[in-house]
């Protein structure tokens, strides 16, 4: 009795705070619910980013739903990435049952089946809004580290956007910048190297090779016009809910580049066009993003050191970023320092290997005196998790075994009725599901050869003309007939002259033999 009495001063003490925050849990004791020990979470710490693991089953979704909707509810915008399909329901009120109530009971809260505003994005031709990107946007740094490109092509591809920038060929696609490689290592290679320097068709050929890997993941969809303006993102309702915006990228799961690509490319657009804000006792914008492996599972150490770089650096724009993930070693350690908040689900312990990633795992936690962390880490049950973040003073929470509220919003997918009704209400859908095909530098390059190749031809059939006039006069003259003609008149002609000039001569007198 006395250490639960201990137990319920340590969290009070822990997860008071002086500025608004919203309710995550219960915290629990020797697996029961300790009454007033709440476990809530200040949203002006938010923009520390953070971390939910934990095995197959466990809860990591519906624990994200349940933050997700006191975002919304605080009129903070999200963002979610939505591999597995199943955040939809964020959009249709939840239904209780008896878990639900019983969980309700011991949190002592009372369940409001809610429907909160939520906007479906798409990367490819997925039921939604499209989100696309041009290659101009992207630049030559991030195009060249996606690419995993050494500083000789990387110089080349900055050349070629340079090339682009002074006469006026806007890279959408990539089909725009495929045809700039092809021009700029062939017809425009004499061209480029007069202003720009040297050009190695080898390097050309290796980024082109890049290019095209890169084109077969997919990303011809991702990229072009119209592109997603960032503002879309940050929006809220009209009730003055934060939206929920969620993008279904249930495709890209066999496309990790794709998806690395994406990611990066937003963060570093978002990171470029928000300004500083410092730390807000709210964040603008908090992003989500499910089975976060993929970001990091084919990106090469360039592109790890940009997402770094970005993780780091976007916390003072007001933005929090959150990982969801089946095991903390998915994450490097560098971005896995970043991140404030850290809610743990159940980690399983089939082999040696992961009864050594669960004691690594609870090395990462705040020493406790109540648990013993590295068996609770096993033990939990679904819907529960260790909990640690940031107080509002930057310190870590003391560490406590939380059982999670139930989501307010249906914990199932939508049905396909649904999701084109939700689709159909979309304030921006019919501005981005447009098609857009504005002239380019395909166009532009297309064009140019074109003119260039008629004005070859044009200059072939004059030099022909002229070369079959040169044999025509030259085979009059071959032949004999009209050489031996040509010869007699010229004769004639100079005789008659040197007569008139008295120059003629007289005739040989011939001879006579006796």
């Amino acid at each position: 009795m006395r250490e639960a009495g201990k137990f319920l001063d340590v969290v009070k003490e822990g997860y008071s705070f002086k500025g608004e925050s919203f309710l995550l849990g219960g915290a629990l004791l020797e697996g029961e619910i300790v009454p007033g020990a709440q476990v809530r979470v200040p949203f002006r710490t938010l923009n520390r980013h953070g971390l939910i693991t934990g095995a197959t089953g466990t809860g990591k979704t519906k624990t994200l739903q349940v933050i997700a909707e006191q975002l919304s509810e605080a009129s903070i915008p999200v963002l979610l990435m939505d591999i597995k399909g199943d955040m939809s329901g964020l959009a249709a009120a939840g239904t209780q049952n008896e878990k639900i109530a019983e969980r309700c009971r011991l949190l002592e809260l009372e369940f409001k089946p809610t429907a909160y505003p939520v906007e479906l994005l798409t990367l490819s031709e997925q039921k939604g809004t499209r989100l696309r990107a041009t290659v101009s946007e992207f630049g030559p740094v991030l195009i060249s580290k996606i690419l995993g490109l050494n500083d000789t092509q990387s110089g080349l591809v900055a050349m070629i956007f340079k090339y682009c920038d002074d006469h006026q060929l806007p890279l959408l696609n990539l089909q725009d910048f495929i045809k700039v490689l092809q021009y700029v290592s062939k017809e425009g290679r004499e061209e480029l190297e007069q202003t720009y320097g040297n050009i190695s068709t080898t390097s050309t050929g290796t980024i082109l090779r890049k290019v095209i890997e890169l084109q077969q993941q997919g990303a011809d969809r991702f990229l072009g016009e119209p592109s997603f303006d960032l503002d879309d993102l940050m929006r809220i309702s009209d009730d003055g809910r934060g939206v929920l915006s969620i993008v279904r990228v249930t495709d890209l799961q066999d496309r990790p580049k794709l998806f690395s690509t994406f990611m990066l490319q937003l963060l570093a657009e978002l990171y470029a066009s928000c300004p500083e804000e410092g730390d807000l006792d709210k964040p603008k914008l908090v992003m989500f993003i499910d089975e976060a492996h993929l970001v990091f599972q084919e990106a090469s150490a360039a592109l790890l050191e940009q997402l770094e770089t970005v993780i780091k650096l976007i916390r003072s724009k007001g933005i929090g970023i959150y990982f969801c993930t089946q095991n903390p070693n998915d994450i490097p350690a560098a971005v896995l320092a970043q991140l404030g908040m850290k809610i743990q689900h159940a980690l399983r312990a089939f082999t040696a290997a992961d009864r050594k990633a669960i004691k690594k795992t609870a090395e990462n936690f705040p020493e406790t005196t109540f648990y013993q962390t590295e068996d609770l880490i096993t033990q939990l049950g679904i819907g529960e998790a260790l909990v640690t973040l940031l107080n509002e003073k930057g310190i870590p929470t003391p560490l406590v075994h939380c059982m999670i509220r139930p989501p307010q919003s249906r914990m199932d997918i939508l049905t396909d009725a649904e999701i084109d009704m939700l689709v159909a209400k979309s304030a921006i859908a019919a501005k981005y599901n447009k098609v857009i095909d504005n002239q380019s530098a395909y166009e532009l390059l297309t064009e140019k050869l074109r003119e260039a190749a008629e004005r070859t031809r044009e200059l072939q059939q004059q030099k022909q003309t002229e070369s079959g006039n040169a044999k025509k006069h030259k085979s009059l003259l071959d032949d004999p007939v009209i050489r031996s003609m040509t010869r007699t008149a010229g004769n004639t002609i100079v005789r008659s002259l040197l007569g008139a000039l008295g120059l003629g001569g007289r005739p040989r007198r011939s001879r006579r033999y006796y």
